[in-house]
């Protein structure tokens, strides 16, 4: 499917009807803009419970999984300074 839209004055593009019915974008929903080598990607931003607040959406399963190693040995030193504390 291609459809061609053109950018306003103000930077704005309409997103085609079937676009936004096909993967249900609705008034107040938010896009992500994201710049590739093969042109600008727009995606649906999808909110589920917290998840993806401490990395980009985008990231990949490696960086997901350094984050989350790093917030666990915080977490590990934090107890153990509070024990220390005891």
């Amino acid at each position: 499917m291609s459809n061609a839209t053109r950018i306003t004055e103000k930077g704005q593009a309409t997103i085609p009807k079937e676009l936004r019915e096909k993967y249900d974008l609705s008034p107040g929903d938010e896009v992500i803009w994201k710049d590739t080598d093969d042109g600008i990607v727009v995606k649906k931003r999808t909110r589920t419970g917290g998840r993806g607040m401490l990395v980009p959406e985008e990231a990949t399963d490696a960086e997901r999984e350094d984050v989350a190693a790093e917030l666990e040995e915080r977490l590990r030193g934090r107890r153990d300074r509070n024990y220390e504390d005891v």
